[in-house]
């Protein structure tokens, strides 16, 4: 028979540092999930990925055991990471901060798009431009896929 499903609890974490203190500590400590026994799981298997920042849904269940999905790092986070930038613009409307072209904006996107909700690397592509037009990046270039 299948556990109940009691929860899920969304994350943001960087990549192999995991540690009781908040937000971790407190957002499973209410839902009575061992805190030490979930860190020690996602710093093994985040171990790769140190540093970034990872996105983790955990699925708790009745009995107090739960599962947990780690997701690819945020659009945001990885265009920050490909302009070397350390914010994006206060107001991106007026004052752009950086510049990519479509070929980064591709790497993103293929990399992001299990974790996106669209079924073409264009779409995808779209999507990541437009983060990154409200973040005060501009894109170099024509759009490259099919208008």
């Amino acid at each position: 028979m299948a556990k109940e499903v009691a929860g899920f609890i969304k994350l943001q974490i960087k990549g192999g540092a995991a540690n009781p203190s908040p937000p971790v500590g407190p957002a499973l400590g209410s839902k009575g999930i061992n805190i030490m026994d979930f860190c020690k799981q996602f710093n093994a298997r985040t171990q790769d990925k140190a540093g970034k920042v990872l996105p983790v849904v955990i699925t708790y269940y009745a009995d107090k055991s739960f599962d947990f999905v780690v997701k690819t790092p945020p659009v945001a986070v990885q265009l920050l990471e490909v302009t070397k930038q350390k914010s994006g613009s206060a107001e991106p409307n007026r004052k752009k901060v950086a510049e990519i072209t479509w070929d980064q904006v591709k790497a993103i996107a293929t990399d992001k798009m299990q974790d996106l909700n669209c079924f073409t690397v264009e779409s995808a592509m779209t999507m990541v431009a437009g983060t990154a037009r409200s973040m005060g990046i501009t894109v170099k270039g024509e759009f490259p896929g099919k208008n």
